[in-house]
């Protein structure tokens, strides 16, 4: 057995084993804020035990034929850019359906769109032919840039690296009214209707009096990681490395306390998300020069739909990181002084603002920024006045590399330990 094999084996058991570890349910306590939850979404869980079987099935099946290798890189290229380029189009041929459909002047919809229909059927088998050797052509890339950044074990990254495109859950975040904290992370079905989120996010808050929200997410960092079908090269790759990095934490102390805190969880999602953008950008510069930048992780998803902006002549018109910062600050100083009922006020008031500048912001309260002020990479925004993040970033830009910071990070057990490795020596 060569050492690659001993390394991709080893890698494998050690996920697995922490897999069969912290998939385990403890015995229900009805104080634990997240069983009180659950028995609001048991029906509505997403399944991850049977997911995880199946998706590791497939990669071993594409894994044996160690696919990349018969490729050189500029056919494993053109293979990545065929795929963007359908599923692109495939997404063209359903808006032209979605508007033959909504068209009052079309009588018969179904002879109209059936040419679309036709095409939609055969670019979706193709695709679905297609996604399971182009997931193995990124993962092959992603570890070659993390072996240039010495981040890898024997020459091999540890977990390997293997990720899925999925129809992903979305997450169910609860917080507390009168603080901004998330006490709950539940991950429910990803095709329920708006009807039937809206009416569970009701029952939780109206049931527990706390503030509740269900959230889209990118990727999650289970094994192999779930990332969400994109036609965006740039962001499809820092989404892979962020949720690897995960996996990576996850076999060392600062991984495996992420759920202890909500502090360790800032540490541990900031530096993921400093991490995959750091790799994600060296990816496309080796292999995707001529692609544009990638952008930043994570982007809440109302952000990624913006519609008309300001023309960039002078001036942004309205700065979303600087208004939503001020937002959660505000939000934070009227928590603070027990006025629950008028920072909820507030944030709708600001829910508004938003939606009046192109951001489409279904629901803006205690919820939103316990979970997307956890990322914390960049300073501002919902994170507001966050010394969490600002620390991860000092020991970023007071580290050599990235394999110097992410060794540095690996026995950061607290955020005071953290604090402590950026004092002087």
């Amino acid at each position: 057995m060569t050492l690659a094999k001993i390394w991709r084996t080893l890698g494998n058991i050690i996920i697995l084993l922490t897999l069969l570890v912290t998939l385990q349910r403890s015995d229900y306590d009805s104080t634990d804020p997240v069983e009180q939850v659950r028995a609001y979404t048991r029906w509505e869980e997403f399944d991850y035990g049977s997911w995880i079987v199946d998706a590791l099935a497939l990669k071993f099946s594409f894994g044996a034929l160690n696919f990349p290798n018969y490729m050189d890189e500029q056919q494993q290229r053109q293979l990545v850019f065929q795929h963007l380029a359908q599923l692109q189009r495939l997404n063209q041929v359903r808006d032209q359906i979605t508007t033959i459909y909504a068209d009052p002047a079309v009588q018969d919809p179904g002879t109209a769109s059936a040419v679309y229909q036709a095409e939609q059927t055969a670019l979706t088998a193709q695709i679905n032919r297609q996604q399971p050797l182009v997931e193995a052509v990124i993962q092959h890339q992603i570890s070659a840039v993390v072996g240039d950044l010495g981040l890898t074990l024997g020459g091999q990254p540890v977990p390997p690296l293997l990720y899925h495109v999925t129809p992903l859950p979305m997450a169910l975040i609860v917080s507390p009214r009168q603080v901004i904290l998330q006490v709950a992370d539940i991950s429910v079905m990803p095709d329920l209707p708006l009807a039937e989120i809206t009416r569970l996010e009701d029952a939780v808050a109206r049931g527990l009096d706390v503030s509740s929200i269900i959230v889209p997410v990118g990727g999650i960092g289970v094994y192999p990681t779930m990332v969400m079908r994109t036609t965006d090269l740039n962001w499809l790759v820092e989404v892979v490395a962020h949720e690897w990095i995960h996996n990576y934490l996850t076999l060392r102390p600062v991984g495996a306390l992420y759920y202890s805190t909500p502090e360790m969880r800032t540490i541990n999602e900031t530096t993921a998300n400093i991490a995959g953008t750091e790799i994600g950008k060296a990816v496309i510069r080796r292999f995707y020069p001529e692609s544009a930048p990638a952008r930043s992780l994570p982007v809440p998803f109302e952000e990624q739909f913006p519609g008309p902006q300001p023309e960039q002549n002078g001036p942004p018109v309205f700065d979303y990181r600087a208004e939503m910062h001020e937002t959660r600050i505000t939000a934070d100083a009227l928590l603070a002084e027990g006025k629950v009922e008028e920072a909820e006020a507030y944030m709708e008031a600001r829910r508004q603002v938003f939606w009046d500048n192109g951001y489409r912001i279904r629901k803006l309260n205690q919820a939103y920024f316990a979970f997307y002020g956890s990322y914390a990479d960049q300073p501002g925004g919902a994170a507001g006045i966050d010394p969490v993040g600002a620390a991860v970033r000092i020991l970023r830009a007071q580290s050599l590399s990235l394999s110097d910071f992410l060794d540095r990070m690996t026995w950061v057990t607290s955020f005071e330990a953290l604090q402590q490795r950026n004092q002087p020596n």
